[in-house]
């Protein structure tokens, strides 16, 4: 929402935005997928503390899709944890907007790759004997939170080092192609 209030600012008049933010209920889609990918998550830590897990849901009318990648040693039944999350919201007819019960479930989870759990567990600088307080013993995988904004840092109006990241990326493929390097894969993400 954004409401048009006027300040005086040294004589000359500028435009005032209001900011504001919002926030969903359980039943909205993308919280659904959350906590379909939160119960896989919780179950699958509650029979593999040492888990490692990267799923996402998709939901459509009708239709959950999980996917990702995992590390462990447990089983857990996916179709029924997607289910009983989704009559735990109450949606349990076509006539309230999803039947939890009835809705297809497909899963398409696989071995996370050996890079990343490599570095899940051992972080670059304890593999190369380089660390120098715990913090240097973290691992890390590929999960983040990223944000951005806005900067005159650039001409394109993005933080420097995105604009170089960008860059990098998109001369990547095309370089390591030409190069034949085979160690470089079509995904990649330069941070």
């Amino acid at each position: 929402m954004t409401l048009p209030l006027h300040h005086e600012s040294h004589g000359t008049p500028s435009k005032l935005r209001l900011f504001t933010s919002e926030s969903v209920t359980e039943g909205h889609p993308d919280k659904i997928c959350d906590q379909i990918s939160d119960a896989i998550l919780d179950a699958l830590l509650a029979a593999d503390p040492e888990s490692r897990v990267a799923v996402e849901t998709m939901a459509t009318t009708g239709l959950v899709h999980v996917a990702g990648e995992v590390t462990t040693d447990a089983y857990v039944e996916i179709p029924q944890i997607v289910r009983e999350t989704i009559l735990g919201i109450g949606y349990d007819s076509s006539a309230n907007g999803f039947d939890g019960a009835r809705c297809g479930v497909s899963v398409s989870i696989g071995q996370q790759s050996n890079d990343i759990a490599g570095g899940v567990f051992n972080s670059l600088e304890a593999r190369e004997g380089r660390q120098e307080d715990d913090y240097d013993l973290q691992g890390a995988g590929d999960q983040g939170i990223m944000f951005g904004y806005a900067s005159d840092e650039t001409r394109p109006i993005c933080r420097r080092p995105f604009g170089s990241h960008t860059a990098f990326r998109s001369a990547l493929p095309k370089s390591a192609r030409a190069a034949n390097w085979p160690t470089c894969a079509p995904t990649a993400r330069p941070r």
